[in-house]
C-alpha cells in the first residue's frame, strides 16, 4: 500500500511549470473570471496563490492586483520564482497549503488552480483557504474531474478511474512514474470538498464565451469540441472534465 504524502519538487517532474505561454494562459483566464465576478478593477485586492510553483502565474497577476503572495511546498520552484521575478507587490514563500502561516481574514482572493489532487488532505487545504479569506472574499478554484477519459498528468487513458493498485502498476509499466500520486474527485466529491463556500460556477461561461475568458486555445469557437463541451456542461455537469468555480466565503 502506497502512502500519499506531500508531492515535493513537482516542478522537476512536470515541465509545464516552466511553460510561460501555458501558465500565462491560465492567468489570463483567472483575471477575466475574477474581473467579471467583481465587476470592478482588481487593483485594490490582495491575493494569495496556493500552489504558485515557479511564479509565472503570480508574475502575470501582479499586473492586476494590489499585492500577491505565492506559496508552494516545492523549494526549487519557489527559488526559481524568487530569482526570476522582482516586483514590490510580489512575494514568494515556501509553505504548506495545509498549514498556511497567515492570520485569519488576510486575503481578498485565493487562487487554488489544479492543486487539490496533489495534496494529501484536500479538505484541510480548503479549510485553510476558507480561514485566511476575508469575509465575502473568494477562491478561484479550478479542478479536474475524476470521470475523465485521459488523465492529464501522465496522458494515460482511464488512469484516474481504475483502482489505485492497478493505477500504480499502470504508471510503472508505461514508464511514467513509480506510483500514481494524484487523487481526483468526482463532481459530487468536489461539491462536498467546497461545501463551506457559495459556488459561482463559471464553467459554462468559459465554454460559451471562450474569447472573453481566454479559453479559446482549449475550446475553439464554433468547433465540434465546443459544441460537445457545451452540451455536457449544460446537461451533464457531472461528466465535465473540469470546472472553474469562484467560491465565495459567506459574510456571516
Amino acid at each position: 500500500m502506497v502512502k500519499r504524502g506531500y508531492q515535493h519538487n513537482f516542478s522537476n517532474i512536470s515541465g509545464g511549470m516552466y511553460d510561460v505561454v501555458g501558465r500565462e494562459r491560465k492567468a489570463k483566464t483567472m483575471v477575466a473570471v475574477l474581473t467579471d465576478y467583481f465587476q470592478s478593477p482588481l487593483n485594490e485586492l490582495t491575493l494569495l496563490n496556493v500552489g504558485s510553483s515557479t511564479g509565472l502565474i503570480d508574475n502575470y497577476l501582479s499586473n492586476h492586483f494590489q499585492s500577491i503572495v505565492g506559496v508552494d511546498i516545492d523549494d526549487p520552484a519557489i527559488e526559481h520564482a524568487k530569482r526570476t521575478f522582482h516586483k514590490t507587490n510580489l512575494e514568494f514563500q515556501v509553505g504548506d497549503a495545509l498549514n498556511l502561516h497567515f492570520p485569519d481574514d488576510s486575503f481578498d482572493v485565493v487562487i487554488c488552480s489544479q492543486v487539490y489532487e496533489h495534496v494529501p488532505f484536500p479538505q484541510k487545504m480548503l479549510n485553510e483557504i476558507f480561514r485566511v479569506l476575508t469575509k465575502g472574499g473568494v477562491c478561484y478554484f479550478a479542478a479536474t474531474n475524476k470521470l475523465m477519459w485521459r488523465e492529464p498528468h501522465y496522458n494515460l487513458p482511464l488512469l484516474s478511474l481504475i483502482p489505485r493498485p492497478l493505477a500504480h502498476l499502470y504508471v510503472r509499466l508505461t514508464g511514467k512514474a513509480k506510483y500514481y500520486h494524484e487523487l481526483h474527485y468526482t463532481y459530487w466529491g468536489l461539491k462536498k470538498l467546497v461545501r463551506n463556500f457559495h459556488i459561482n460556477d463559471y464553467t459554462l461561461k468559459a465554454i460559451r464565451y471562450p474569447l472573453k475568458y481566454h479559453t479559446d486555445y482549449m475550446i475553439p469557437p464554433g468547433s465540434m469540441k465546443a459544441a460537445v463541451a457545451m452540451l455536457i456542461a449544460k446537461n451533464f455537469q457531472w461528466l465535465s472534465p473540469g470546472y472553474i468555480w469562484v467560491l465565495e466565503k459567506p459574510t456571516t
